[in-house]
């Protein structure tokens, strides 16, 4: 049975993951990120229209995955403690209240849990982000910026399992999982 401190603590992770940063990152625009390009209220979709509004919102959605997991993971907690917090988080930023239980894919927040908890691994996983992007990028791929998420993700699982073992790369798959089924439309486009 959970306990209240965990719930609670659950709770303020899934709190602080709904802060809507891609929304607070266009104010004074006149625009409604909602109502552009492809409507989602995510780090991508700011990147069309403006990138310095688009670094506001990966440095707030990295943030709010980082946050939960810094403020109640301690160091002697059971691993799956982390990354529950860190679940939490990317739930509130993809369901997010303030939204209308709407939200963006899981990718910058999920990437700000992968920061706090592997931190050397995150470093890996960001420069093989930026490879595949940038060769996406190069030969026109079609939702190159969802291909090159993903692909990062299954990278930075693979190295979980190799380096840490089953119990690491287990909870890192759970939200490979997770951000494959937020991003079930973009491979539908892809097919």
């Amino acid at each position: 049975m959970l306990d209240t401190p965990l719930l609670l603590k659950m709770s303020a992770s899934f709190a602080i993951g709904s802060i809507p940063f891609a929304v607070i990152a266009m104010w004074g625009s006149g625009t409604s990120i909602r109502d552009v390009g492809s409507g989602n209220p995510g780090f991508n979709n700011v990147l069309r229209f403006s990138k310095p509004r688009a670094v506001i919102t990966l440095i707030g959605d990295m943030g709010k995955g980082f946050a939960p997991v810094m403020l109640f993971y301690a160091d002697g907690d059971p691993l799956n403690i982390g990354w529950l917090y860190g679940l939490c988080a990317v739930f509130g930023h993809c369901y997010s209240p303030l939204l209308k239980f709407n939200g963006g894919k899981g990718v910058a927040t999920s990437s700000g849990v992968m920061l706090r908890l592997y931190p050397l691994w995150a470093l890996a996983a960001l420069a093989f982000f930026v490879v595949f992007r940038s060769l996406g990028s190069r030969r026109q791929w079609p939702q190159r910026g969802a291909l090159a998420s993903l692909a990062t993700w299954a990278f930075f699982t693979a190295a979980l399992f190799l380096q840490f073992g089953s119990a690491h790369g287990f909870y890192a798959l759970l939200m490979t999982v997770f951000l494959i089924w937020r991003h079930k439309s973009n491979i539908a486009d892809l097919m």
